[in-house]
């Protein structure tokens, strides 16, 4: 069996705008709906819902047949938990809360065996294919991506630092922790956090990594598409889901 190739990153590398969604729901079933959509990649997210491994796992299976490409936010920065999202075949991750390039190295090494890195050894994973790709652990570094997330004060500090972390292939805006931490809580969208999300944006680029963003208002997407974001997730599945039923509902009680 061959490695997978991972989509995602080579489009990342080719610097080609990526157009995505965020999925809440959890759900193999709606991962599969929304990831033959027509978006390019998808955010499994482990860190703001109920995800684990065990339901990540048919959530990657969900999305093989469609456009997407799945990312998958793991909870924290930690090599034990990054490891078992690799394991069941994750090949992006987005690792949240990253502050400084000692924090985004230690994310790096999770993501590689050693001696580059303490990713643990198994031979039998899935994301191996259970021992079916030959040289899988040799080779398995090639496909791997790493978007690291920027959401406080201090990140900003050390952006140019983080960014410059050899393995770290993209940086990713935050901008609902970002504006907290800057004092907007609630409002990521004021013209002052635009401001600063946009110069991010800049540094970002200047840095050459790719520079990603959550941006569920459209307004807000294309301006930040415009700064020089080149994948930006454009809205939610449950915000769809839930404001969708509402709308239909209140116009049949209307």
């Amino acid at each position: 069996m061959e490695l997978p190739v991972n989509a995602f990153k080579r489009r990342l590398a080719a610097g080609e705008t990526q157009i995505g969604l965020w999925s809440h729901l959890s759900s193999y079933i709606s991962t599969e709906v929304i990831a033959g959509a027509g978006f390019d990649w998808i955010v499994l997210d482990a860190e703001h819902s109920p995800n684990d491994p065990l339901t990540i796992l048919p959530q990657l299976q969900a999305c093989e047949g469609g456009t997407a490409s799945p990312v998958v936010r793991v909870p924290w920065n930690d090599t034990a938990l990054i490891k078992r999202f690799l394991d069941v075949g994750s090949q992006t991750l987005l690792v949240p809360y990253v502050q400084n390039a000692e924090e985004a190295r230690r994310a790096v090494e999770a993501m590689r065996y050693p001696p580059r890195g303490m990713r643990g050894f198994t031979g039998l994973s899935r994301a191996s294919r259970f021992g079916r790709v030959a040289d899988y652990h040799a080779r398995a570094e090639q496909e791997l991506c790493l978007i690291v997330q920027v959401e406080t004060g201090e990140a900003l500090e050390n952006l140019e630092a983080i960014a410059a972390v050899d393995g770290v292939d993209a940086v990713f805006i935050g901008p609902g922790d970002l504006s907290a931490s800057l004092g907007y809580l609630g409002k990521a969208g004021c013209a002052e956090m635009q401001a600063i999300i946009v110069d991010t944006v800049g540094r970002i680029r200047k840095t050459g990594k790719a520079a990603g963003i959550l941006a569920p208002d459209e307004a807000l997407a294309r301006r930040y598409l415009d700064s020089g974001v080149t994948f930006a997730a454009v809205g939610a599945d449950i915000a769809i889901l839930a404001r969708g039923a509402e709308a239909l509902a209140a116009r049949f009680k209307a």
